[in-house]
């Protein structure tokens, strides 16, 4: 895919590549981009358009990225990437959210998230049918992983707006690549693109970065996925009105002041679908539509021919570094969260270390994991700052947010490591570097490790069950620290030989096959109502035309959608590398746990770097600067307990598994023992709140 991956030809596409007889259709330049205000104007009734957008202001220090955000508004007439509003088609009243590619690049970052979510929250609320328009790169990187979990909090907007019983209808523009693709972009009851889009989940930079060679052509293109079952039609702008109004009257009847005049829909899994509050508020409990895939007519071919150009192609403009690939711009600095927990000790008690600026890391005393009881009823509940630990709010990832405080527990770890003020040695806070080198370690442990130290009765599962077995993807039943679960993790196992921590560490990539099992995994604890644990060790997801053509981006984001509504308990595990979609489609969970050296970003570190510097040598330094350690994720509410890794170190990694193993058997039991209702709850808050302030 070319996509967004340099300064210049930025969207031009596949050009006039051909093909063979069994290859993909052949495509023309697109060309002549509409902004995206033209795009909804010309697609709503005249007149009716209105903006509910609120004012966005620019908070970052960093003097780069300000730059590049006051250019992009001045070039564009725009505070950010995506706008929103309402409007009638044919007299029917309807919401949209749309992209504005020449906004850096219609990257998407925590303000751009957030306002995207308001607006579907406000469409579920008035009962609107939404259309959405992407033309985006993805995750914004200049804000780094709290970006890139923005596309969480996106896909539950629209999973509960579909589980109200409300159509959602996606048309991709050119181009549509990364982190969007794979959430929002991704989820349409009925789903059309542009006549020769490039549409696609990663660039083709990162992929020769990673792969050492050039993406297939003529693959990631509008008219190829529709060949492929992967959308429904190809539609030049023109055409988007009459067809959305067809669409509408089968989906909502006639139109009504009102929206959709039909009541919402109950949520199989036993949730009740309920809509958010406008505005970004959260309600009582979750919308859910859990258990199946997005129900809708499909369109007929719309007439877009592969060699017409698009209706709004055109050249980029700006330099927004974003998931799907990027052109070149600075990353924001940023400083490093003062806070991280760690536990050193077994299920009972885990130990928790508060980390600083510094090297150096006292250990702490104090209470429960995520300020409530441990599973066993000991701890205090609300958890205290470490004997000399680092006071006060302290800024994170440059963001000038406040860093939460360790969740601490007393007793002394299995390992031996003592609280603080028994004389225990401080610790050191780890690199990003030095996470990512110890996270990419051939002898590391892995999820079969795991489950041969720390679980019984293990059951393994193979594939989907429906024809389909991915050996990147790991699936059985088993009981974790005593806990019975369904387990589902990255399998690391099948690492090529002699690959070590300097590389990208390819593994076992993740390909479309291997996300339909985990939604398979997904499906038996909701329905047997077991705990589910995630565990999270990937180097990404598969680059190649087989998982391009095989529906990764949509499987992602239907796993998100099945995540965020599942009944079940859930739990994940960082355990290692959590480089991209793949890492992301496992992660929203009730709970987070973390191994001390497992990160999580947007990307392949250098595949980040390909972007940003056109080599991988600054791999380290783009990932220290986007907060993808586990004490950076901490920091973000993202992980809500740390686990030290310094047995694993050291030679002894059955020591390591067996103190994972009781303390993720204690959080599954204490997860299984609250009400649903509570539980769920507190999921959907817990995404809604990733990058807001206060």
């Amino acid at each position: 895919m070319t996509g967004t991956n340099s300064r210049t030809n930025d969207t031009a596409g596949p050009g006039a590549t051909r093909s063979g007889p069994s290859g993909p259709p052949a495509l023309s330049r697109p060309s002549s981009r509409r902004s995206a205000v033209e795009l909804i104007e010309a697609v709503l009734d005249p007149g009716t358009r209105r903006s509910w957008d609120e004012p966005v202001v620019i908070t970052t220090e960093d003097p780069d990225y300000r730059a590049d955000l006051e250019r992009a508004r001045e070039r564009t007439g725009l505070d950010e990437s995506v706008i929103t509003g309402e409007g009638r088609i044919e007299g029917r009243r309807v919401a949209f959210v749309a992209c504005e590619f020449r906004f850096l690049a219609g990257s998407i970052g925590v303000a751009a998230g957030e306002r995207l979510v308001r607006a579907v929250e406000r469409a579920t609320e008035e009962r609107l049918p939404l259309l959405a328009a992407p033309a985006s790169g993805g995750t914004r990187m200049q804000e780094g992983t709290v970006a890139f979990l923005q596309m969480v909090k996106v896909a539950a907007a629209i999973t509960e707006h579909k589980a109200a019983g409300l159509p959602y209808l996606v048309h991709l523009r050119h181009p549509t690549t990364g982190g969007v693709l794979a959430s929002w972009g991704s989820l349409g009851h009925v789903t059309a693109a542009e006549p020769g889009a490039l549409i696609g989940f990663m660039g083709p930079r990162v992929h020769e970065a990673l792969y050492g060679e050039e993406f297939p052509p003529g693959v990631q293109v509008a008219d190829n996925l529709m060949h492929h079952g992967l959308i429904d039609a190809v539609l030049p702008a023109s055409r988007l009105g009459g067809v959305a109004a067809q669409v509408l009257r089968v989906l909502c009847g006639d139109p009504a002041e009102g929206g959709v005049s039909a009541a919402p829909r109950p949520a199989e899994g036993g949730v009740s679908a309920a809509p958010r509050p406008a505005g970004g508020g959260v309600s009582a409990g979750p919308a859910s539509a859990y258990g199946g895939d997005p129900a809708g007519p499909t369109l007929a071919d719309g007439g877009g021919s592969a060699g017409r150009p698009l209706a709004d192609g055109g050249e980029p403009v700006g330099s927004a570094l974003v998931d799907g690939g990027g052109s070149v711009a600075p990353l924001a600095d940023g400083g490093a969260p003062v806070v991280s927990p760690v536990d050193g000790g077994d299920s009972a008690g885990p130990q928790a270390v508060e980390s600083g600026m510094s090297a150096e890391l006292p250990l702490a005393d104090g209470g429960g994991p995520a300020g409530r009881p441990l599973a066993d009823g000991g701890g205090p509940e609300a958890s205290q700052p470490a004997d000399g630990g680092v006071s006060g709010a302290a800024p994170v990832a440059g963001r000038g947010e406040p860093a939460r405080s360790a969740p601490a527990v007393g007793g002394v770890a299995s390992s031996g490591v003592r609280a603080a003020g028994d004389g225990a040695c401080p610790r050191p806070v780890p690199t990003a570097e030095e996470s990512i080198r110890a996270s990419r370690r051939a002898d590391r442990p892995g999820v079969r490790d795991l489950l041969r130290v720390a679980a019984e009765d293990v059951t393994p599962l193979s594939g989907t069950g429906a024809g389909e077995h991915d050996p990147g993807l790991l699936l059985a039943l088993a009981r974790v620290g005593g806990t019975p679960c369904v387990v589902l993790g990255h399998n690391r196992r099948s690492a090529r030989e002699g690959e070590t921590g300097d590389g990208p560490g390819q593994g076992q990539p993740l390909g479309p096959a291997g996300l339909r099992t985990a939604r398979r995994g997904m499906r038996i604890a909701a329905e047997l109502d077991l705990p589910l644990l995630t565990v999270i060790d990937t180097a990404g997801a598969a680059l190649n035309r087989a998982a391009e053509e095989g529906g990764l981006a949509g499987e992602i984001a239907r796993c998100l959608a099945d995540m965020v509504t599942l009944p079940a308990p859930t739990l994940c595990l960082l355990l290692g590398q959590g480089a991209g979609g793949a890492a992301l489609a496992l992660l929203p969970a009730d709970r987070v746990v973390a191994a001390r050296h497992a990160w999580l970003s947007p990307l392949p570190p250098e595949g980040a770097s390909a972007i940003l510097y056109r080599t991988t040598e600054r791999a380290y330094e783009v990932a220290g600067r986007q907060g993808v350690r586990s004490a950076d994720l901490f920091a973000q509410g993202i992980v809500d307990r740390i686990v030290d890794e310094s047995d694993a170190e050291e030679g002894r990694p059955e020591i390591f598994l067996d103190r994972l193993g009781r303390i993720l058997g204690a959080e599954l039991a204490a997860l299984r023992a609250r009400g649903q209702d509570e539980r769920l709850a507190e999921r959907r808050a817990r995404h809604r709140r990733i990058g807001v302030k206060g």
